[in-house]
């Protein structure tokens, strides 16, 4: 998140390159750029490497747009042979840059149940939403609001902490939202009432919802987060909660769709063992185990749910710009918001 949200609870974010099983000093890398949300389990991991004959190294480059930037920068002598967690905001800017190389395997040609454009293979997605506190609102008497205009009323704006779109997946996920439902000009209005009405602004999903958040302690009730939150927050609650202390909110204009993909780098070497990564993330068992790790839902058609993700209905509606817009006016709208909302 931009995000996959809660991994770090499992253990998942503990160092910044993992390797896994024993290897001789011969065996070939098969080096892997990723997000610092990436999470598959260890097990998993080894029988790969096992049925592969290489050794992983996962690096994990920070935010999604922060390890796009270091593939576009060292694009002249590749860091990784794959990558994984480029989302379908961030395709045009990696299509643009020339960093992907095609990819023709099964994986590529299986139904996807959110499809990136090649040469990106869909491996999950999930929908950046609002989020909130129900024990607040309970509390306080206060209504949840059911459009973006109510929530720019000065009552109800001073209530939701938004992650920087220039620092943040999910925040840039929600900006692009708001733009895409209301067009530019009425988004960036928008964002101008919410500004006036006291929104809180956090550098990242971390500090918003783990800082901020009500939930956690904070004080704001309402937080950017993923559809998929009030079931991760039931999975690790402690004790025998029937239900999870949060809701998301799909309101109108304020749902994304993030689809996140991997791809084989071009330049990269053991091209092979890349192409069975790709293959990898797309098997039954990662498709399932990744909903409990990476809070996502599987982009494999068929694939079945974790129990937990009934707590996790998915959106009805979302919005967006077109990828052209995308790609001509992203790090336009990103300054604009900059200077609508904190200068």
């Amino acid at each position: 998140m931009k995000h996959g949200i809660f991994s770090f609870l499992a253990g998942t974010l503990a160092s910044l390159v993992l390797a896994t099983g024993a290897h001789s000093a011969d065996t070939a890398e098969l080096r892997v750029l990723t997000h610092s949300s990436f999470a598959v389990p260890k097990p998993l991991l080894a029988q790969f490497e096992k049925e592969s004959g290489v050794k992983l190294r996962i690096t994990k480059a920070g935010d999604a747009g922060e390890m796009l930037n270091k593939l576009i920068l060292t694009r002249a002598n590749p860091l990784a042979d794959v990558v994984y967690g480029i989302d379908n905001a961030l395709a045009p800017k990696a299509l643009a840059a020339d960093v992907l190389d095609a990819y023709s395997g099964p994986a590529a040609k299986a139904p996807s149940q959110a499809p990136l454009a090649a040469p990106l293979v869909a491996v999950d997605y999930g929908y950046v939403t609002i989020n909130a506190d129900k024990a607040w609102f309970a509390k306080s008497g206060t209504a949840l609001p059911k459009t973006l205009d109510e929530l720019a009323q000065p009552a109800v704006a001073k209530l939701l902490v938004v992650q920087n779109p220039a620092t943040s997946s999910p925040g840039h996920a929600f900006m692009l939202a708001t733009i895409g439902a209301l067009g530019e000009e009425k988004a960036f209005d928008w964002w101008a009432r919410m500004r006036a009405g006291g929104m809180k602004v956090a550098k990242g999903w971390t500090e918003a919802y783990y800082t901020d958040f009500s939930r956690n302690g904070g004080k704001y009730p309402l937080v950017i987060s993923y559809a998929t939150s009030p079931a991760a927050e039931l999975f690790y609650a402690k004790g025998k909660p029937t239900e999870p202390p949060t809701t998301s909110l799909s309101l109108p204009g304020a749902v994304f769709r993030q689809v996140e993909g991997v791809a084989l780098v071009k330049g990269g070497a053991q091209r092979v063992a890349a192409e069975q990564f790709i293959e990898f993330l797309r098997s039954p068992a990662v498709q399932q185990q990744m909903q409990t790790e990476m809070w996502m839902y599987p982009a494999a058609s068929g694939s079945t749910r974790a129990e937990v993700m009934k707590w996790a209905p998915e959106p009805t509606a979302f919005d967006a710009p077109s990828e052209q817009d995308i790609a001509a006016k992203d790090a336009q709208w990103v300054a604009r918001w900059t200077k609508v909302v904190l200068k």
